[in-house]
């Protein structure tokens, strides 16, 4: 059985599927524990700023140190708004893409396949689920792991996958097309609000 402890709880307290199933919101919309039901109190600015930045750190499992590093990477890029800069820096993640080609079931999946050496960049092992994938790269199951029935039963189920990527199922493998755009992912995540935050703390 898949393990639903902390995620679901987080998702509940934050009223937002870091899973992005809307599963742990299915039965339970509201906040965890005996209170969870009850109305919530007026939040303030800041408090809206922190519930954003925790919906999306926790989308990805990214801790607070990485997470605040990948926002200052992308607030140093020109050629980008910083929002969409740092989302796209978070789906270049090599756990995240593993997640979004459908080797792994989730991302936390995701990184312990990662971490344990099972997965492939162009050919060589990285076992750093962090590892900032560039465009046009391949990721595949390494030789000595293709006989792992997970791999397979993941593809199967999870089907389609994010236009940003190409599957193939046969040679448990996928490429990193390009970098997505703002409306492909995370879309109920107020980036500007996450900006507001490092503003007023850096």
């Amino acid at each position: 059985m898949r393990y639903t402890g902390s995620s679901w709880k987080k998702s509940r307290r934050l009223g937002y599927s870091i899973l992005e199933t809307g599963q742990e919101l299915a039965k339970r919309p509201y906040g965890p524990g005996q209170h969870g039901n009850k109305r919530r109190s007026k939040v303030s600015e800041y408090g809206k700023q922190l519930i954003e930045k925790q919906k999306l750190r926790h989308t990805y499992g990214v801790n607070e140190r990485q997470f605040k590093r990948l926002f200052l990477i992308a607030k140093q890029k020109k050629d980008v708004v910083t929002g969409l800069a740092f989302i796209q820096i978070l789906e270049s993640r090599l756990d995240n893409l593993v997640f979004r080609l459908g080797l792994g079931a989730t991302r936390r999946q995701a990184r312990q396949l990662v971490n344990h050496g099972h997965i492939l960049v162009d050919g060589k092992k990285v076992d750093i689920p962090s590892f900032l994938v560039p465009v046009g790269s391949t990721i595949s199951v390494g030789e000595t792991s293709r006989e792992i029935k997970l791999f397979k039963f993941n593809l199967e189920k999870i089907g389609a996958t994010v236009p940003f990527v190409t599957v193939n199922v046969e040679k448990l493998s996928g490429r990193f097309d390009r970098l997505p755009g703002r409306t492909e992912v995370a879309q109920d995540i107020a980036e500007s609000q996450i900006i507001e935050f490092y503003n007023r703390a850096l």
